[in-house]
């Protein structure tokens, strides 16, 4: 492996001005920066970035925590594809690290990207409370941004979906086409989405004065196996629905499969709609209307506020971001007078 006394003994320098070279910093003739970059690379030398870096005090790395439980599904996968294209376009690097399975681990993550000298650091966490996330921001010298959670101090460092907003008017949609009995099938009981979600859709509820029935809202854990596993608890028991809302696509998908095999078309007898908007949805038979989060501009905003912090400029406070509700057609329009057993 090539050193930087080898660069230098090509170049017919001393290694102070290779060094030089390589940091951008100090005066160094055309003619022999020239030659330094003709032997790096004839020499195949890679300098090594970590002592770079210690040098600069800058990586041009932007660290991102994520759990490994939450890789799965098209959600993340639009999340972490945008974080990279929109930091590559900045000449930027992401480095994701897992968070695991608990807030220790989420913030021995974190104190691993700082110990690594990334510029700033993007949370989407799972299991740090609001205040310890709040307490993290206070005390790091880098800048933090929070994906998924509000804050109660740090506000401007945190981005989110409006969760609650989204499930009240999918299920206010739903009631304005003649349902009364929705069924729901949450996430993962440990999820904050999971919860904002079913609060959205018992204020709906609520709202057109619809008593809230337990025996409706089922237990999921964001898999096809979990909304079939609903649906099937759901017969088995003789619970009269009309409509399905469902926390994600794929327990969406489950339920739509269940009721096929069962007999029960989507949606002349059972509407049901997913979130996330997965690229299958609109090719599925029905196809599948579902509420499609803004993870486009959510991580725009959370990387041009990331750059604001380091690099200067403007900051907003655009801190909710509203879904959409794309109807297709696994839900019926019009009046329903009669609920499946």
């Amino acid at each position: 492996m090539s050193t930087m006394k080898d660069v230098a003994t090509k170049a017919g320098v001393s290694k102070a001005t290779v060094s030089r070279v390589l940091s951008g910093k100090g005066y160094v003739s055309e003619a022999t920066k020239n030659a330094v970059y003709q032997a790096i690379e004839e020499a195949g030398y890679r300098p090594n970035l970590l002592a770079r870096h210690l040098a600069s005090s800058k990586s041009e790395c932007i660290g991102l925590v994520v759990t490994n439980t939450l890789y799965n599904g098209n959600y993340f996968n639009e999340l972490l594809s945008q974080a990279a294209q929109k930091l590559e376009d900045t000449g930027r690097q992401l480095i994701l690290v897992d968070g695991k399975h608990s807030a220790e681990e989420e913030q021995q993550a974190i104190q691993f990207l700082l110990d690594l000298r990334c510029d700033a650091v993007i949370i989407y966490p799972r299991f740090l409370t609001i205040d310890a996330l709040d307490l993290i921001i206070d005390q790091c010298n880098k800048p933090v941004m929070v994906v998924n959670r509000k804050l109660r101090k740090n506000q401007s460092h945190c981005i989110c979906c409006d969760h609650k907003g989204s499930s009240f008017h999918a299920t206010k949609y739903l009631i304005e086409q003649g349902h009364r009995e929705i069924a729901f099938i949450t996430g993962s009981p440990d999820s904050p989405t999971t919860l904002e979600r079913l609060s959205g859709y018992k204020e709906a509820l609520s709202t057109f004065n619809i008593p809230v029935q337990d025996n409706l809202i089922l237990p999921g854990k964001w898999t096809p196996t979990s909304g079939a596993a609903a649906i099937s608890q759901l017969l088995a028991g003789k619970v009269a629905f009309s409509a399905v809302l469902a926390s994600n696509d794929e327990m969406a998908i489950g339920a739509m499969k269940t009721l096929s095999e069962a007999g029960i078309p989507v949606p002349e007898k059972v509407s049901v709609i997913g979130f996330d908007n997965i690229p299958t949805a609109p090719f599925l038979q029905p196809a599948l209307s579902s509420i499609k989060d803004p993870v486009r501009d959510m991580v725009n905003e959370v990387i041009n506020r990331l750059i604001s912090m380091l690099d200067g400029g403007y900051l907003s406070h655009n801190n909710l971001f509203s879904s959409e509700l794309i109807i297709r057609d696994s839900v019926r329009f019009g009046p329903y007078f009669t609920s499946i057993k």
